[in-house]
């Protein structure tokens, strides 16, 4: 039998040049379409991914700057963004709003306190005066133990609670004029000569909002720190706080000549407090805020013949009579 042959170069199948190439190109090109695939894919997520960072800086950027905005731009922004006839007005007087006009005081927070308690602790000893009473102010009274601390208090349990000692004493006040007339007392105010800052000893003021049965002691001590958180004023029937922001400023410019007196006001997310605060502790002597307290130093011997606050003209007064209606006066 004839031995096998080789077969013959030209019997064995190869594939053509023209095929390899065929096949080489068309997964080239595959692979160039899975990378440009790919490329998009990673431009898609990289777009996506830059616009949701500008998004939250943008957030953060409008918290920091809605928080950092001063009690005098924020009450200025909603004077001129509210049109007083409109229901907007009447919308931002509910409960649930920071303008509301007798929610109830909320607890003071660790901030708010901490920042009440530095006023206190820079001054310390001093005399101090607190319009009101809450189980938290204890603490400022130890704070001030070489001092002494005074607090004017309208609940008679309230009264019964704290215990008296040589630098802190509490004594029962009335108030006689209700939240609900607060409007009507700011105009009278701003009309009556023997309320402005020069009308001399607020004991003997002719004033209406001047309270004039406090004990002697308040009269006759020069404090220099007035804290006023009473009374409630969380009713349209519950006492104000008209009297007490009043008569504050008045006990705060009673002192000598050069000295200056803190003011502090809590609850100026209520629209009384703010109103009596503006008016009366004026604008410019606000030095620093903190949740809803507001700080006011007062210089003493304020000789002015009125307030340098709000001056007001026929058109605020017109615009303050229709937000009082809008409130519900």
């Amino acid at each position: 039998m004839p031995p096998n042959a080789p077969s013959s170069p030209a019997l064995i199948t190869r594939p053509s040049t023209s095929v390899l190439n065929f096949c080489g190109s068309t997964k080239y090109r595959q692979l160039r379409k899975m990378e440009v695939a790919i490329t998009r894919k990673r431009l898609i997520h990289l777009l996506v991914f830059v616009l949701a960072c500008m998004s939250v800086f943008r957030l953060v950027r409008f918290a920091a700057t809605s928080y950092s905005l001063s009690p005098r731009s924020t009450w200025t922004a909603f004077s001129k963004a509210c049109n007083y006839s409109e229901s907007s007005c009447r919308e931002s007087s509910s409960p649930t709003s920071p303008y509301s006009l007798y929610p109830r005081s909320k607890p003071t927070s660790k901030k708010e306190f901490r920042f009440l308690s530095n006023i206190i602790s820079k001054k310390a000893p001093c005399n101090l005066l607190i319009f009101g009473w809450d189980l938290q102010y204890r603490h400022l009274a130890k704070a001030n133990l070489a001092g002494t601390t005074v607090f004017l208090e309208d609940y008679p349990e309230r009264v019964r609670r704290l215990r008296k000692s040589n630098n802190t004493r509490i004594y029962k006040v009335n108030y006689n004029t209700k939240a609900k007339e607060a409007y009507k007392m700011l105009k009278y105010a701003r009309e009556e000569p023997a309320c402005r800052p020069n009308a001399g000893h607020v004991e003997k003021s002719a004033c209406k909002l001047a309270l004039l049965d406090l004990p002697d002691e308040v009269y006759s001590s020069k404090w220099d720190v007035i804290l006023v958180d009473g009374p409630s004023g969380d009713g349209p029937e519950a006492p104000g706080r008209m009297t007490a922001i009043y008569t504050s400023s008045m006990i705060a410019r009673q002192r000598a000549e050069n000295s200056t007196a803190n003011v502090v006001i809590h609850d100026v997310d209520r629209i009384i407090e703010k109103w009596y605060s503006r008016e009366f502790l004026c604008e410019e002597n606000l030095v620093s805020s903190k949740g809803r307290f507001w700080n006011f130093k007062i210089k003493g011997g304020e000789q002015s013949s009125r307030y340098t606050g709000i001056i007001p003209t026929a058109q605020e007064i017109e615009a303050d009579l229709r937000l009082a209606e809008a409130l519900g006066y």
